[in-house]
């Protein structure tokens, strides 16, 4: 017998009823652990009575949903809005999370691209017949610009948020790996860790935030959104029109660039002076800088190519050779050599942009990048020699 639509809606939302009741069920006893049994019998009979009245319109409930909450005083109540308010934050991480898993499920099944996907306008173009130069010269022209701002009513704590965000890297955890049960009883004791401490932290702040809280507030978003995605974004983006046969001769134009109103609003805001605009830009450069050599760091660390096992370009060879690493550890390592000498030339960049002393490598004699170019043009060599070479 086909299964009906409303089965096959419950069935594609069973994972996350799962996950509500086991961040449901953990709430609970750090509930009852921490503010007692009088204050978890209290929350639960608010929410049976809550169902029942939305559920079934029940009067009896609803009368003594109205005599338990009139009954509450003024330190039980900020509890049981706590409560309340914490389950409905988990709720919306577990809801968050269904939808990645949602997401993945109709990748994983070879389903067509989902509307508002860039592979299904691809698609689109491709059966209007829109060529690559029409296609490349759109990609040339377009200006994407998401844009951070600061609002005056978020008064959340980034602890908070950085909590919320472990118990979704927790709950990810348990859905796309097959744990045994050991792995399973750890990550359930890591989430209720993560719970108790959100518990167990003030969730609001108690002063109001300087504009340059403000600004390291919104950079504490790009290492996991921009940084980190648009690289990602980008290659799979080229990938797909190459699918679609899209021939690209050069890599796609840069379209996509990050904005912010965070330190630099000057449509009346008094606290943002000219000061603070420096500070700010001061704040995004330097996070920047930082977060290019701690991932050139990692690249080095991967790149232990032997030069005795593998070839290297000469312009490969004579950027190793530019670098101040002469230890003889590293003397047939040309690629990490090399990466030596762009650390201490970032480094160099940010001692003279922003007086950050931002890397463990000598920079005295390193001359700092004059542009983004520069960087490329070096970064380029290694992919080019890591290419012909067939390391890549």
């Amino acid at each position: 017998m086909p299964l009906s639509q409303a089965t096959l809606t419950e069935d594609k939302d069973l994972a996350l009823r799962e996950d509500i009741r086991l961040l449901g069920r953990i709430l609970g006893d750090t509930i009852r652990d921490q503010a007692g049994e009088a204050v978890f019998d209290t929350v639960e009979s608010i929410r049976q009575n809550a169902v029942r009245f939305h559920r079934d319109e029940d009067a009896a409930a609803r009368r003594e949903l109205e005599t338990i909450l009139n009954g509450l005083s003024p330190a039980a109540a900020l509890l049981i809005i706590r409560a309340f308010g914490f389950f409905s934050h988990l709720a919306n991480i577990a809801e968050d999370q269904h939808h990645i898993r949602r997401t993945r499920a109709h990748e994983l099944d070879g389903a067509a691209p989902r509307e508002g996907s860039m592979a299904r306008a691809l698609l689109r173009a491709r059966a209007a017949d829109v060529t690559s130069a029409q296609l490349l010269c759109f990609f040339a022209d377009a200006r994407v610009v998401p844009v951070l701002t600061a609002h005056p009513t978020e008064v959340r704590r980034r602890s908070t948020l950085d909590r919320e965000r472990e118990v979704a890297d927790l709950l990810a955890e348990r859905d796309r790996y097959p744990l045994t049960g050991a792995e399973l009883k750890a990550n359930e004791t890591a989430i209720r860790r993560a719970v108790l401490t959100l518990w167990q932290t003030s969730p609001l702040r108690r002063t109001r935030l300087r504009v340059i809280d403000e600004v390291a507030n919104g950079l504490s978003y790009y290492d996991y959104t921009f940084l980190r995605e648009l690289p990602r974004f980008y290659a799979t983006l080229e990938e797909q029109l190459a699918e679609e046969g899209f021939a690209l001769n050069q890599g796609l134009p840069s379209f996509l660039h990050m904005g912010s109103w965070i330190g630099g609003d000057r449509d009346g805001n008094p606290y943002v002076t000219d000061g603070v605009l420096r500070a700010a830009l001061e704040a995004q450069s330097s996070h920047v800088i930082r977060y290019y050599i701690d991932e050139l760091n990692r690249l080095g660390g991967e790149l232990s190519l032997d030069s005795r096992l593998v070839g290297a370009s000469p312009a490969l060879e004579q950027l190793a050779e530019q670098s101040s690493e002469r230890s003889p550890n590293r003397e047939s390592e040309p690629y990490r050599r090399a990466i030596t000498g762009i650390c201490a030339r970032m480094t160099a960049t940010a001692r003279r942009l922003d007086d950050l002393n931002a890397s463990q490598y000598p920079s005295d004699n390193a001359l700092p990048y004059s542009d983004s170019s520069e960087l490329l043009r070096d970064l380029g060599l290694i992919d080019d020699s890591l290419t012909t070479n067939g390391s890549s």
